[in-house]
């Protein structure tokens, strides 16, 4: 009884106030139940919250509170109370009342109209096929007769549809019976009175073709008698101009170009595109079959060995692939201005040469031909060497032997070391180095074998270093550079990283150099032709205009190191120096990247050739010097030697050796240097133009050209090229920057006011200002909030999913107590048969 009174207390205590279940409604409560917020310490001012209390009573209110909102609205998820006017036009007041009453009769009307179910056939609906009723298809009234072309096509006549339906008694016999009672005679059997329709039937075909026929005749001299008038309808133009008096416009030229489009012929279709693979398989092949032809030539074999010729030859034969087997034809040659035909072998060479000496020497030195002595026994040395020379067939074979040995092999293998590609080039000329590396790519395709790619990619190298070789002769083959650079740009193309680590190995190995001769020496001096032609190949073969790139980087940091540590010494390395401002300006000319080295160069030839120096308004630096052996290098004095100069380019060669020359020679090479010098400051002009910074960094080139001006000593043509340079700076426009002030905090004098440092509560949350402090007890109050949302919503749904399982749990206790139900009365039922028919059974 205690535990049921207890359960019933604690069944109402949801419902009941919460003072209810306090521990005056309790007052024999567990004190273990009782639960109680301990404080550590007691901290002044601060408010307790939920000293002591009993526990589920907030658990409760939280229960009763969701029953009442979140239970109610769950139960009503499925229902809706709103009525909704779906009258037609009730809230339209652009519409009449009664365009709104006969929309809505329509509408009314329509609806009973409508089909009610989809499936149901057997409504009274009318069936069409083709726009036609399914119920007229289905008369047969339209039936097709086969010999029958014309109008009335599908028609049967009555007789016809008498004789062949009717079951012999129609219309048709009682006809027929009319006529022979008529006519006294005997009745036709039916197979006559078909026979007789077939024949009518024919009659009126043949009548309806010939009226067809006599139709189209007319049509057609219809037609040729209007094409006569309308020739005279054509001239008759008096009549438009009266009427209209406009003249019909004349085509321009773009309908023209229409109406030639659509009469011209269409393309024919074409074969598709081949890929890289197949073009490089089918050069291949080409160049397999000219060698093989190459080495039949050499080794003197014929060229119709293989081919199997019939031995029987038929009489019906039409010699369709006749050839001749020997070259038959005479020999026709001209000497001492008499025609020679040659018919017999030698023998009758033989014979008519003496017979023409023996008149040759009858003439005499008197006679027609007036041939010296001499010249008589050169006549007949030639005579001798003419009768030692071999039959024709025999010495075109032994020629074609020898051209063969002579021309190019079309087949080569990728070379595996450096000497067998020297080997392979050395002894041709530029035209035959250039086809056999061209040929060795071809043979070599990526596509063609496995281990092809990495053959290709060291025949780069190997072609970088033979480029070298050749830029070290004496003199430089740069012919021969300037077209195997093209090669070199294929394979780049094909194989850029190998093609990038080989420029990069040579630039390193040059740069290694360098640097060791600074460190023993002190200085350095200008490398030779082969890695200038590198540093030009490099400019040409990889894009110079990225920010940063593998090669082109380092390759500026090479050309920045030659041009300030390698001092000028003689018109050489002046000559060297000036080709590496050129392949500097190449690299720069894209990105207009300054380059204060290039400017510094310029700013010392232009000085070593002034003769008068102030040095006013620029300063020289390092390798330049002011003052010592090489100040005056370019300095001409002599004025014969400035008359007699011509402008002309700076040869390469003079980069790799100067010839030994004379003083005028010297001087014509200092002032082509000069104009040399005189032309990169043009360009540098033309590409630092534009930079807010141009007219600074041009100063000094301003004040060196103006002393060149001043001193008179240059040619007039260098003159005017100074003037020009000048007059384009000028016309440069300037940029100028306004004056800021500096963006820095001014510091501030050191004061004497003690100052004062907050002292800060142990335990409180720490801040710098207090919109910190509130900031920080904003964010942990949304903290604690977001948390309290949560931990509610999640107790939302633990409500919503103990309300559905409890539901399901009715259903399936209601599902159990039917079953149960049905399964007892069965069993009665069951029962009350067995029993009857006991019952029958013993009576």
């Amino acid at each position: 009884m205690g535990k049921t009174r207890s359960a019933g207390a604690r069944g109402k205590a949801p419902g009941a106030p919460a003072g209810a279940r306090g521990c005056r409604a309790r007052p024999s409560a567990n004190p273990f139940e009782v639960k109680v917020n301990r404080q550590k310490f007691q901290v002044l001012g601060r408010k307790t919250r939920h000293d002591v209390g009993l526990p589920g009573v907030s658990r409760a209110r939280a229960l009763q509170k969701r029953t009442q909102t979140l239970l109610k609205e769950y139960k009503e998820r499925d229902k809706s109370n709103v009525f909704r006017d779906k009258r037609f036009g009730e809230y339209n007041s652009n519409i009449s009342p009664e365009e709104k009453m006969m929309k809505r009769f329509a509408l009314e009307q329509q609806r009973q109209h409508e089909k009610k179910s989809i499936y149901n056939l057997n409504e009274d609906e009318e069936l069409t096929h083709y726009g036609q009723s399914l119920a007229d298809i289905e008369k047969h009234n339209d039936i097709v007769d086969s010999d029958s072309d014309a109008e009335d096509r599908g028609v049967l006549s009555a007789e016809l549809t008498a004789a062949h339906f009717g079951g012999g008694g129609g219309p048709l016999h009682k006809k027929t019976s009319q006529q022979q009672g008529e006519e006294g005679q005997q009745p036709k059997s039916r197979k006559e009175l078909i026979e007789e329709l077939i024949a009518k039937s024919r009659q009126e075909k043949r009548e309806r073709q010939a009226q067809r026929e006599d139709a189209l005749e007319l049509t057609e001299k219809l037609d040729q008698d209007w094409k006569e008038i309308q020739t005279l309808l054509a001239r008759k133009t008096p009549t438009s101009e009266s009427r209209g008096g406009k003249e019909k416009p004349k085509p321009d030229a773009y309908d023209m170009m229409v109406r030639e489009l659509g009469f011209e012929m269409k393309a024919p279709p074409s074969n598709r595109m081949k890929t890289e693979e197949e073009l490089a398989q089918e050069e291949r092949e080409r160049l397999k079959c000219l060698e093989a032809e190459r080495l039949r030539r050499m080794l003197g074999k014929e060229e119709d060995e293989h081919i199997k010729r019939p031995k029987h030859m038929s009489a019906d034969d039409l010699s369709d692939g006749f050839v001749l087997d020997k070259d038959d034809r005479r020999l026709l040659s001209y000497k001492d201005g008499k025609m020679n035909v040659e018919e017999e072998p030698r023998r009758r060479e033989e014979g008519k040469g003496s017979s023409e000496g023996d008149s040759e020497e009858s003439d005499g030195p008197g006679g027609p031909s007036g041939l010296e002595s001499d010249v008589q026994s050169k006549d007949g040395s030639e005579r001798t060497q003419e009768e030692q020379r071999p039959d024709p067939g025999e010495r075109s074979a032994a020629d074609d032997r020898e051209a063969a040995r002579a021309e190019l092999p079309y087949m080569f293998a990728a070379p595996e070391s450096y000497e067998e590609l020297k080997s392979l080039l050395s002894g041709r000329s530029t035209e035959e180095q250039l086809l056999v590396v061209e040929r060795i790519q071809k043979c070599n395709h990526p596509s063609l074998a496995v281990g092809n790619k990495a053959k290709l990619q060291k025949l780069f190298g190997f072609l970088l270093e033979y480029v070298g070789d050749l830029a070290t002769r004496d003199p430089p083959d740069l012919g021969g550079i300037n077209k195997l650079v093209v090669q070199l740009y294929n394979l780049c193309q094909m194989f850029p990283e190998a093609a990038s680590s080989a420029v990069k190995f040579v630039l390193r190995d040059a740069m290694h150099d360098m640097e060791g001769m600074v460190e023993t020496t002190g200085r350095a001096a200008f490398p030779g032709l082969d890695v200038l032609v590198y540093l030009k190949i490099a400019g040409m073969l990889f894009p110079t205009s990225d920010f940063r790139h593998p090669v082109v980087t380092p390759a500026l940091l090479c050309l920045s190191q030659l041009l300030t540590k390698c001092p000028i010494q003689s018109l050489q390395d002046v000559v060297k120096g000036l080709f590496v401002c050129c392949v500097f300006l190449d690299y720069v000319s894209l990105s207009q990247r300054f380059i204060p080295e290039l400017i510094n160069f310029l700013v010392g030839i232009l000085y070593i050739a002034t003769p008068n120096k102030q040095s006013q308004g620029y300063t020289l630096v390092h390798p330049f010097r002011a003052l010592g052996k090489n100040s005056e290098l370019l300095v001409v004095s002599d004025e014969g030697a400035t008359a007699t100069w011509h402008r002309r380019s700076l040869p390469l060669q003079w980069a790799g050796r100067l010839k030994a020359q004379t003083e005028t020679e010297a001087n014509h090479s200092r002032l082509s240097c000069l104009a040399v010098c005189l032309a990169l400051v043009q360009r540098c002009v033309t590409v630092y133009g534009t930079l807010p910074c141009f007219h600074d960094i041009v100063q000094p080139l301003r004040a060196l050209l103006m002393e060149h001006l001043a001193a008179r000593s240059c040619p007039p043509e260098l003159q005017e090229l100074s003037r020009s340079i000048l007059t384009e700076m000028e016309k440069q426009p300037k940029h100028y920057r306004p004056l800021v002030c500096e963006k820095s905090k001014p510091v501030p004098l050191k004061l004497f006011t003690p100052r004062l440092v907050k002292v800060l509560e142990f335990g409180k949350k720490q801040g710098c200002t207090k919109e910190e402090q509130e900031r920080k007890r904003l964010i942990h109050k949304h903290r604690r909030e977001f948390k309290g949302a949560v931990r509610e919503i999640r107790k939302d749904n633990q409500f919503l999913a103990r309300m559905q399982l409890s539901e399901i749990m009715e259903r399936d206790a209601e599902r159990k107590r039917k079953v149960k139900q049905l399964f007892n009365s069965l069993a009665t039922q069951e029962g009350e048969w067995k029993a009857l028919k006991r019952k029958k059974f013993k009576k």
